[in-house]
C-alpha cells in the first residue's frame, strides 16, 4: 500500500490539473473529479 505523503502528493497532482485550463472537456473533467473524491475518502478513512 502506498503511503501517505504519495497519497497526498497524487491528490494535489489531480487537484491542479483539474484547475487548469487545459481540462476543458466535460468527461474528463467528470472522470478527474471522481478519482479526486475517491482519493480523498482514501486520505480520510486511512489517515484520519
Amino acid at each position: 500500500m502506498r503511503d501517505e505523503e504519495e497519497i497526498r502528493e497524487q491528490y494535489e497532482f489531480l487537484t491542479e490539473q483539474l484547475e487548469s485550463p487545459e481540462m476543458r472537456h466535460e468527461g474528463v473533467k467528470e472522470m478527474f473529479t471522481y478519482y479526486k473524491r475517491a482519493l480523498g475518502w482514501v486520505l480520510e478513512e486511512e489517515y484520519m
